[in-house]
């Protein structure tokens, strides 16, 4: 049964993703409003007809209320490919920082180039950065979040790399708010995996990290510090295992 609702969730999503893809590289350059109606439109099509009905995905929302209502930078987890769509529910006026490469895309690429995505080169070095906080604090000054995966791709349940601080920087030197976010979509959404899984993903929004006076490096650890706390809570299962592991390489 699962096979069967992911062959028809991928027949279903590309031509949908790409119409919307394509109408939202038209309209953008014309109306940036326009074009994240389209977008408001596409992520209720994908989430709430593709993921809820047709996988059998439900969400599970713990803290929305610690969400401002100005434009933050966001530095969430990133375990598959559902935080990517189902994030632009709490935060619609958004970006995200993401890899050049992506830009190259047939139609996608055109969409993320036109609503302004901040594209960048990860062998940059400090170039990339810099990048992210010109191009962010812009974003950010038109009311537009930025979303940021400080771990730099998808890792696995249980695990977690190396927090970038890319994204607190961004935040100290805009003096912009940041929001970390705690999820579990890998459990039933695995990275590079066919086959979904039926089930309820909680997602969890932490108290907001004012970064008056605070450094990159401060910003960064509590950010981190939280969603490794909230991960272990959301799904203790996975933690006990991947420590259990860790001791036993010791």
């Amino acid at each position: 049964m699962a096979f069967i609702r992911s062959l028809l969730f991928t027949l279903l999503a590309l031509p949908l993703t790409g119409l919307f893809g394509f109408l939202v590289a038209i309209a953008a350059p014309l109306s940036p409003k326009a074009a994240y109606v389209l977008i408001d439109a596409w992520r209720f099509c994908f989430m709430k007809g593709l993921v809820r009905i047709v996988l059998g995905i439900r969400t599970q929302v713990v803290g929305a209320e610690n969400i401002p209502a100005e434009a933050v930078v966001v530095l969430s987890k990133h375990q598959s490919a559902w935080e990517t769509v189902a994030l632009q529910q709490w935060f619609p006026r958004m970006v995200f920082v993401l890899k050049k490469e992506l830009l190259k895309l047939p139609i996608l690429g055109r969409a993320f180039r036109a609503i302004g995505m901040i594209a960048i080169d990860r062998a940059a070095g400090l170039d990339a950065l810099s990048q992210v906080a010109d191009q962010g604090a812009d974003r950010l000054r038109h009311g537009i979040s930025v979303i940021i995966f400080p771990e730099g791709t998808r890792v696995p349940p249980g695990q977690k790399r190396r927090y970038k601080a890319g994204g607190a920087h961004l935040a100290v030197q805009a003096g912009a708010k940041v929001v970390p976010v705690a999820h579990n979509a890998g459990e039933l959404w695995p990275r590079n995996v066919f086959v979904k899984q039926a089930g309820t993903v909680t997602i969890s929004f932490g108290p907001a990290i004012d970064t008056v006076g605070l450094s990159a490096e401060e910003v960064s650890q509590r950010a981190e510090a939280w969603i490794e706390a909230e991960m272990a809570r959301i799904a203790p299962h996975r933690y006990r295992q991947a420590g259990s592991a860790t001791q036993q390489a010791a």
